[in-house]
């Protein structure tokens, strides 16, 4: 095999890898909230940063708050709400990458139709540590 031909399959992996990723998020939306994303596209931000944007987030609860002016209300349920699901956030993409994730922030802009950010960190290939995951349960301690 050729090295162009190495490199395209390393290209190829890491655009399903990213689309296996959206369609996950786009899943786990549907399951937590109830609905799903109109849109969803991941990318990678750098070679250890791996983010999904998703677009008109919203429940239809979530968007009459809005109406009323209940941004935060909003945005600290949906918070609650990701963070208590942490393991079925991030078990998926450490499946998709191969590595596991380090950090996981979650974001909800309210005012821009719920527009929704999920950041992954990934550790270093061949870590074998603990992953976010441990955090979550209580097990491992997190990094200092």
């Amino acid at each position: 095999m050729s090295t162009d031909e190495q490199e395209q399959t390393q290209e190829e992996r890491q655009t399903s890898v990213l689309m296996e990723v959206s369609n996950t998020m786009v899943r786990l939306y549907k399951e937590q909230f109830g609905r799903g994303p109109t849109k969803a596209r991941s990318h990678w931000a750098g070679p250890d940063a791996l983010l999904c944007v998703l677009e008109k987030t919203l429940t239809p609860a979530e968007r009459n708050m809005v109406k009323m002016g209940e941004h935060q209300r909003v945005r600290d349920i949906r918070m609650f709400f990701q963070y208590a699901t942490v393991r079925e956030f991030c078990e998926p993409v450490e499946q998709l990458t191969g590595r596991k994730v380090r950090a996981f922030q979650s974001s909800v802009d309210t005012e821009a139709d719920g527009q929704a950010v999920e950041v992954f960190v990934l550790h270093p290939p061949g870590y074998d540590g603990p992953s976010r995951i441990s955090y979550a349960l209580g097990g491992a301690e997190g990094p200092t």
